[in-house]
């Protein structure tokens, strides 16, 4: 029985330390999200990501020096560190786009259609299981998704989908860093991860950094296909420091991922709304309106419900573990 309740304590513990790294890792971002749609009307999204990814590096490389040293970068599950580098490329370059042409609110609330997906991969390829009412609360969710888009509307903007394809990926991505969590360092993935990111940006740059694409109007496809743009000195400043934020970031959500259940942790990015809405009041007079508040709304209802029935599910579990272990009372 002791062994049993040393356990429990232990994994209420890694939950605990997930959701403070989690919570954190988005606040973070949520500076990076300002940068990036500051810079978008004027410089191309593969400048940025290349000046971002150099400038991460070296925080990163620090990161994994601290926490088991550079051997970590070479284990044998490189290959998954690669496909999950891969996933989470796509998955951003798709959230910037989304975010140059939308409101930063309706990115975000878009792009939290995330814990959504993570809830049903995690039950494709994790094994967790989730109820009756959780699906419920998922499918809800999803209304909300589709009440802030507003697909067949004229009021529709082809651009929500972009953040909505990243939500997707981004998903697969953090499913598979639960995956492998148990053999690789959060550092070691962010590491790969900011190393697919410069070789991706490399290769939009060499696409669309001679400018032969320029004149697109679209303020997302401008983003992709604009040329390079010689930055002012605050202007560069600005973008390096995204590599900084970005490797903070990454680590935490890798962290929260790789120590605590997908299930448990993937309700709190809800809090980037906060900040969303903040930010995009504070810098840019966004306000959501009363339709996308109405999503917001059910979006963050239904993840909170998911969480709170993981937790009860969770500490049932646990109750029934203790009461059937041969050395209770």
């Amino acid at each position: 029985m002791k062994q049993d309740v040393t356990a429990a304590t232990a994994a209420r513990s890694d939950s605990l330390k997930g959701i403070a790294c989690l919570i954190l890792g988005i606040a973070v971002f949520a500076i990076q999200d300002v940068v990036i749609k500051k810079i978008s009307g004027v410089y191309p999204l593969h400048e940025a990501m290349v000046l971002r990814s150099l400038t991460a590096f070296p925080v990163l490389f620090l990161l994994v020096w601290r926490d088991g040293g550079f051997g970590t970068l070479t284990g044998p599950g490189w290959p998954w560190l690669l496909v999950r580098g891969v996933l989470a490329f796509v998955a951003y370059s798709c959230y910037y786009l989304g975010l140059a042409a939308l409101p930063i609110a309706t990115a975000v609330a878009l792009y939290f259609a995330a814990p959504l997906f993570i809830t049903v991969l995690s039950v494709l390829f994790l094994g967790e299981r989730v109820g009756a009412r959780r699906w419920a609360a998922v499918v809800i969710g999803f209304i909300g998704v589709f009440a802030i888009a507003r697909p067949g509307t004229n009021l529709f903007e082809w651009a929500a989908l972009l953040p909505i394809t990243s939500a997707f990926l981004y998903s697969a991505a953090m499913v598979l860093t639960r995956r492998i969590g148990a053999t690789e360092t959060a550092p070691a993935m962010s590491t790969w991860g900011n190393g697919v990111f410069l070789l991706g940006a490399l290769t939009l740059s060499a696409i669309f950094g001679a400018g032969g694409y320029d004149g697109e109007n679209h303020r997302s496809l401008a983003f992709l296909m604009r040329g390079w743009t010689t930055p002012s000195t605050f202007d560069f400043l600005l973008m390096a420091s995204c590599g900084v934020v970005a490797a903070l970031a990454l680590t935490l959500l890798t962290q929260a991922y790789r120590i605590a259940e997908a299930n448990v942790v993937a309700p709190f990015e809800y809090t980037a709304l906060i900040w969303s809405v903040l930010y995009g009041w504070l810098f840019w007079r966004e306000w959501p309106d009363p339709v996308s508040w109405l999503g917001i709304v059910i979006i963050v209802g239904a993840g909170t419900y998911v969480f709170y029935r993981e937790q009860t599910k969770a500490e049932t579990d646990q109750a029934r573990a203790v009461s059937a272990s041969p050395n209770s009372p």
